[in-house]
């Protein structure tokens, strides 16, 4: 479980003895950059894919092409800093990791926990405790291949684990006749996958924090059979919150100036589910926690997103079977570079 084929991501970076460059720009690449401040890392430059290159300015680096790079720097390492499920995206991240040395800083998409050798010791125990309670020998292959990837940030641990969604829907989550609660529904898609893959359902209720966002899924749902949509974020207890004005799937919660929101609990909200949805950018801790009366006494299908916080791939297990310990909880990865759009699934 614990013995790994390559060293820690961040002693490969610190002892990388090529240049080092960051693929991508943004809010990850901003933190990747001041992870190596701290670790005294230098970044040579700053590249996108040549469809995205204008030559602007990132962080003090003018953001070139990998042509660019190679004629300036020769060999080099990549730091991949965004993400996508997107074919065509993916496969172009694949050929730069032909070309390249290509690692994954694994920065998580809340919190700053990093999984470096001190992460590993400190959780090694409920790492292990959840592997064992997994329901069967894909998920525990999958989980092996995520804490690998985290650890090394290297791709090919995500090639190997793999797989689409039809499965879980088909095999283990059997959906039919049910009470639906999608926590974080964004505009509509997870609706739409919904009713996609049952044959049949009693009542939908769609949850979205982002007031942007809920007016698009308002008019998404509009003549769709029994469904109720509800304005607000999920925690552990009522309340309210801060999040941002702009738009997005994310709420970034805790802004100064943002929107203040109601916020509730799926105790809260009542009504007897029997499948949960849950994607609500790290704050699926609490939810579980404000679901425990649910979760004990009505057993509701569970498909919790498993990636915004560095340890959700375990502690979500260990927190779940805290709850119920009827449950049988299974992980799987859908195709995302990095280590996202992987999900907990229980029955």
């Amino acid at each position: 479980m614990f013995d790994f084929d390559y060293p820690n991501i961040w002693t490969a970076l610190e002892n990388c003895k090529k240049p080092i460059v960051l693929y991508g720009m943004g809010n990850a690449a901003d933190r990747v950059l001041d992870e190596f401040a701290r670790r005294d890392i230098t970044a040579a430059g700053v590249m996108a894919s040549d469809d995205f290159v204008r030559y602007q300015e990132f962080r003090g680096f003018i953001v070139k092409k990998e042509s660019d790079l190679v004629k300036e720097l020769g060999d080099f390492t990549v730091a991949l800093c965004f993400g996508s499920s997107l074919p065509d995206v993916m496969s172009h991240i694949r050929e730069v990791d032909s070309r390249h040395e290509l690692l994954i800083p694994n920065i998580p998409v809340v919190g700053d926990e990093l999984m470096d050798e001190a992460y590993i010791e400190a959780n090694r125990a409920d790492i292990q405790r959840a592997y064992d309670l997994l329901a069967d020998e894909r998920s525990r292959e999958v989980f092996k291949g995520v804490l690998d990837f985290y650890y090394t940030g290297r791709l090919r641990y995500l090639d190997d684990i793999e797989s689409d969604k039809d499965e879980v829907f088909t095999d283990i989550l059997r959906l039919r006749d049910e009470r639906y609660l999608d926590l974080g529904a964004y505009r509509g898609d997870t609706v739409d996958e919904f009713l996609r893959y049952t044959d049949g359902y009693r009542s939908i209720t769609a949850v979205e924090p982002n007031p942007k966002n809920f007016s698009k899924l308002c008019s998404h749902i509009e003549g769709i059979f029994n469904v109720t949509a509800i304005n607000a974020g999920i925690a552990d207890r009522e309340g309210v919150m801060r999040i941002s004005k702009k738009s997005g799937r994310m709420p970034t919660l805790g802004c100064a100036d943002g929107v203040e929101i109601p916020v509730t609990t799926v105790d809260s909200i009542g009504g007897e589910p029997t499948y949960i949805k849950v994607d609500i950018e790290g704050m699926e801790r609490a939810m579980l926690k404000g679901a425990e009366h649910t979760l004990k006494a009505f057993k509701p299908k569970l498909d919790i997103a498993a990636y915004h916080r560095t340890g959700d791939f375990f502690s979500l297990v260990l927190q779940l079977n805290d709850i119920n310990p009827d449950y049988r909880v299974f992980l799987r990865k859908h195709p995302y570079i990095p280590c996202w759009d992987l999900n907990i699934y229980a029955v």
